[in-house]
């Protein structure tokens, strides 16, 4: 009798072993930009009260678009805009 005819089951192939891991790393790499996402931005540029933000995007924007416009994205607060705009960095003065 094989080991197959027995129930035991073979591990799994390289390439499926490849296929959970591109998974998983997608599965991070996206839940890791559904909150907050400033690219091209510092996060000192986006870290600023819920309170003091100033609305930067329209109805159903996406963290993509919000970004191309020059802004931050932050959806985890509720009741306050989630695109908005960033700090300006502070200017050195001699």
């Amino acid at each position: 009798m094989s080991s197959e005819q027995l129930g035991h089951q073979s591990p799994p192939t390289t390439m499926e072993a490849g296929a959970l891991w591109l998974l998983a790393v997608v599965l991070v790499l996206g839940s890791s930009t559904s909150a907050g996402e400033y690219m091209g931005l510092s996060a000192n540029q986006c870290a600023m009260p819920a309170k003091d933000r100033v609305d930067c995007g329209y109805p159903d924007v996406t963290a993509e678009q919000c970004n191309s416009r020059g802004c931050c994205f932050d959806s985890s607060i509720f009741e306050v805009p989630w695109c908005f705009k960033p700090l300006q960095e502070a200017e050195c003065t001699f």
